[in-house]
């Protein structure tokens, strides 16, 4: 059983047991976590698609600590003018531990 699951505007298949990485929540360590923006569940044959979320459906979780994306490097560059620029980006994320689809 799995479920199609949108948190802070990205979607993600959940299922349970399985560790997400998620954009930052504004959550402690440790807390529970619920949402009902569940796009879809499928259990084996059987699938339930929302119009856009299903009602009745939610997903529970529990908040992991915070890590550090792999660092990205934008680098600007115009020919003939001595213009170079590099930059670092480094995208936080939150680990959360879906523990129960509530179809």
């Amino acid at each position: 059983m799995y479920a199609l699951v949108e948190i802070l505007g990205k979607q993600y298949r959940a299922e349970e047991g399985q560790v997400l990485q998620v954009d930052l929540l504004n959550q402690e360590e440790g807390s529970s976590y619920e949402t009902d923006k569940v796009l879809a569940v499928v259990d084996g044959d059987n699938a339930r698609f929302g119009t856009p979320y299903v009602s009745g459906a939610s997903i529970q979780a529990t908040v992991g600590s915070e890590v550090k994306g792999e660092k990205v490097k934008v680098y600007k560059f115009h020919r003939r003018k001595g213009y170079r620029r590099t930059q670092g980006h480094r995208q936080q994320y939150t680990l959360i531990t879906v523990n129960k689809i509530n179809a």
